[in-house]
């Protein structure tokens, strides 16, 4: 009778696992785990299972998550996609002012602060420089490259894409 409780438990862990996971996986080995850890403390044994399930999900080694949220200062110039008509600045002159954004972002100055100052996407600058929650194949290959690599809190480098020059923060 344990082991069947003991299975029924290990089957509910690997549901829940795979239920927190964004891409199927396989469940950990849950089943391999010493004998002596079912005889001791029953109660605490499903609570760090469930922890040492949900660890990895967290860890940074796990996979992407399918959407991100991210604030980002965009530079035009003049002949980018769908720059705004005010902006009449050289590729060059974007690309080092982005650079000089970036700059100060390292430097200590809040991102939002330097999308007030910096960016050309008049629509996100009334948010922050938010992009929103989007997907992979919702945004340039470019954008989403960085994006997605970065970590929550990270700041990019300058990424280029057709629309001009960006400076990604991931938020989350």
């Amino acid at each position: 009778m344990r082991s069947i409780a003991t299975f029924t438990l290990v089957l509910g862990l690997a549901a829940f696992a795979c239920d927190a996971c964004d891409e199927p996986s396989a469940p950990p080995p849950l089943a391999s785990s010493s004998p002596a850890a079912p005889s001791s403390a029953p109660s605490a044994a499903p609570s760090a299972a469930a922890e040492a399930v949900a660890a990895p999900a967290s860890a940074s080694a796990s996979p992407a998550p399918d959407a991100i949220i991210a604030q980002h200062i965009l530079v035009a110039y003049g002949s980018a996609r769908r720059a705004p008509r005010g902006v009449t600045r050289s590729k060059a002159d974007a690309k080092a002012r982005a650079g000089e954004a970036l700059a100060k972002i390292r430097s200590g100055t809040p991102f939002e602060d330097a999308v007030t100052q910096y960016s050309d996407d008049a629509g996100s600058v009334d948010r922050m420089g938010s992009v929103g929650k989007f997907h992979r194949d919702q945004m340039d290959p470019a954008f989403s490259a960085a994006a997605f690599a970065l970590r929550v809190g990270q700041v990019s480098d300058v990424v280029e894409t057709p629309f001009g020059f960006h400076i990604i923060k991931r938020t989350q």
